[in-house]
């Protein structure tokens, strides 16, 4: 529960919200309130008449149909004051709280932005989609469309206040408005009801990265809005108790603050256009914190986000009153569109992973919600999570990966900054030195009601064995009932999309269960060390390319060991696959056997498709000094590429990296 001393502080941002003192900031922001749309005094009056004289019939249109609005933060966790954070000052969320209902578990699929966005606005997995890389671009069937779609449909004028991100191109039909000036009052018809989506910006990493962005985002706030960081009793244990990483702490709460008057003045503008009550508005965040080990990562640090739905009392059936209510139901964030969907009267189609936690005709509440992490930015790792109200379990496929990468976004923050000066001299507490470990363990287990910051793995303890077996099974038995495309590398994926039409039916062809039970077995041999490796080299002959690469990885895993399957690998050093033939390199290369490895990986990082060539990069730069023959061929690497992803940064910013690395340099890309 909030302190006496947070109330007092709460309190006091009330009270200036209440006497008018400065609200109008942030409108440069992207997600602000418009300044073009005025409110006409007699705007509630004049509906009220249109009503009337449209007859009977819109009128109960209006009333079967409400209004819908989205306030979407970036970046954020549920430190609000209504969740018991003793420091928060968010009192017009607060209030919402009170008039709403307040989800203790609410998750999304990704600790990143982009996937968790595919799926919110498609009620379906990433993993399902071929969304499930940051900055990647997918192909929608036809069959499976963004749920606003099918809102239009149903008559609702839907706009979107701006954010998109959905990894694939949007249908034409998705909005009638999407733009930093949409917004419900550029509606034509005032009976027509609505579905208005605002994203507030300003809370993104970003904003607590940048000193610029923080303090535009922030300067309307008072004296009494600010935070102490010395003073901030909520410092996560695997973070270095330092002034930087105190003030990165510091500016996240700031910024909140600043997305809760944001928010209360669009929850203000229903007000004053007579809407509020007949408007059903939902508050959430698509994934954790803007910091180290929680945006991008799995657990409740990335995916635990904050989520209020405050519905009018004339829309609760008889006998429910939903204000004030705390829901420790399970819900995922691919189940707010079905929700919306269900609250408006419109069929969730059946090919939707999503689910109705809102309306009539619920299905029966989640046991589980899950989470999967993929490619971020430039670098590779598959991890898959699965959380139930207690527990969460997660899979590491790539164990031979630090949790650490090196990834150029994250490092700019003066968190990782700090982390990493920590590291090297030997400052870190337990919590935070585990995450530079050269490589992670292949599973975790976590109580999170006794270890809310998951620093505890009990996957080794035999008293929980039976939780771990359980979730396990629950793991592998998601992965194959929606077809989780995160075991199929990055480029063959690209590959295949080209003869199945998308990424999503490239596991649906006819011998689609059978290749993915191979590729599931294979891939989690890949991590089970030398007494696989017989496994491993007749994978090596499998027809599938998915399965060969993840038999040369673990071959390669093994290091060494492996020696014995030398002569197996170089035979896929010209393998019909780039994606294998850099696996097969790599396993080599680890063998201590490079100097067959190094021309092939050089073609691949010059001569490759985009992603084909960030595979290749990332293995180079994971060979340390065994890169150094091939320095004059890297270097190359350092030019962008004209029709790639922004130009091919990934792979200029992973050569960039090992060349600093190799060299001793600190030469900076973007």
């Amino acid at each position: 529960m909030p302190s006496e001393e947070s109330e007092s502080r709460t309190a006091c941002a009330a009270s200036a919200l209440a006497t008018g003192e400065s609200r109008a900031y942030h409108r440069r922001m992207s997600g602000s309130v418009p300044q073009t749309l005025s409110v006409r005094p007699l705007f509630a009056l004049l509906t009220a008449l249109l009503l009337t004289v449209a007859g009977k019939s819109t009128a109960a249109d209006h009333v079967q149909r409400p209004n819908i609005v989205w306030l979407s933060a970036e970046d954020i966790s549920p430190h609000l004051g209504c969740y018991g954070d003793p420091h928060a000052i968010t009192p017009r969320l607060d209030q919402l709280a009170v008039e709403g209902i307040r989800y203790t578990h609410a998750y999304t699929t990704a600790g990143v932005c982009a996937p968790c966005r595919s799926g919110i606005i498609t009620g379906m997995y990433q993993t399902t989609l071929g969304t499930h890389h940051m900055r990647c671009k997918a192909t929608l069937p036809d069959h499976i469309r963004p749920f606003p779609a099918l809102l239009r449909e149903a008559g609702y004028y839907c706009c979107n206040n701006s954010k998109q991100d959905y990894q694939f191109s949007k249908p034409a039909d998705t909005w009638d408005d999407s733009s930093g000036q949409a917004h419900w009052r550029r509606r034509t018809r005032r009976d027509q009801p609505f579905f208005a989506v605002f994203n507030f910006g300003g809370c993104h990493e970003s904003g607590i990265a940048s000193k610029e962005k923080y303090t535009s985002v922030t300067a309307d706030l008072t004296v009494d809005q600010r935070q102490d960081p010395a003073q901030l009793t909520t410092l996560p244990p695997y973070y270095a108790d330092t002034p930087e990483i105190r003030e990165d702490w510091k500016r996240n709460y700031e910024l909140i603050t600043a997305m809760d008057q944001w928010a209360g003045e669009l929850i203000d503008q229903l007000k004053e256009d007579g809407l509020y009550e007949n408007t059903i508005v939902f508050f959430w965040s698509d994934h954790g914190v803007g910091l180290p080990r929680a945006k991008r990562w799995l657990y409740d640090s990335g995916t635990h986000i904050p989520l209020i739905v405050r519905m009018p009392m004339s829309l609760w059936t008889a006998g429910q009153d939903g204000s004030g209510r705390v829901s420790d139901q399970l819900v995922s964030s691919i189940d707010l569109g079905p929700t919306v969907l269900n609250l408006a009267g419109v069929d969730v189609p059946d090919v939707v992973q999503g689910q109705p936690f809102l309306g009539d005709h619920l299905p029966k509440p989640r046991d589980y919600v899950f989470g999967a992490r993929d490619r971020m930015d430039e670098r590779y790792d598959i991890i898959r999570s699965v959380r139930d109200k207690r527990y969460r379990y997660i899979r590491n496929y790539e164990p031979l990966k630090t949790w650490y990468q090196y990834m150029n976004t994250p490092e700019k923050g003066a968190t990782m900054s700090e982390l990493r000066k920590q590291h090297q001299q030997g400052k870190l507490p337990a919590a935070a030195e585990r995450l530079f470990a050269p490589r992670k363990t292949v599973e975790e287990l976590y109580d999170c009601s006794t270890d809310p910051h998951e620093i505890n793995n009990l996957a080794d303890d035999p008293e929980f064995a039976e939780v771990l077996a359980k979730l396990r099974e629950v793991h592998l038995q998601w992965v194959q009932d929606t077809k989780d495309l995160g075991l199929i590398p990055e480029p063959i994926i690209a590959e295949r999309r080209q003869t199945a039409g998308s990424e999503y039916a490239i596991l649906r062809q006819a011998d689609g269960d059978e290749v993915y039970r191979r590729l599931g077995a294979i891939a989690a041999a890949a991590s089970e060390g030398v007494s696989r490796l017989q496994q491993l080299i007749a994978a090596l002959r499998d027809d599938d390319s998915a399965v060969r690469y993840w038999g040369a990885t673990g071959i390669g895993n093994i290091g060494p060991d492996a020696v014995s399957a030398a002569d197996a690998v170089r035979e896929l050093l010209h393998d019909d696959s780039s994606t294998v033939r850099t696996a097969a390199a790599r396993a080599l290369c680890r063998m201590d056997l490079p100097k067959e490895a190094l021309p092939v990986l050089t073609m691949e990082l010059l001569q490759g498709a985009q992603w084909e060539r960030l595979h290749a990069a990332n293995v180079l730069d994971e060979i340390d000094e065994q890169a150094r023959p091939v320095l004059a061929e890297m270097k190359q690497g350092l030019l962008y590429q004209d029709g790639f992803t922004a130009r091919g940064k990934y792979r200029v910013r992973v050569i960039n990296r090992a060349l600093n690395q190799l060299l001793s340099t600190n030469n900076v890309v973007r």
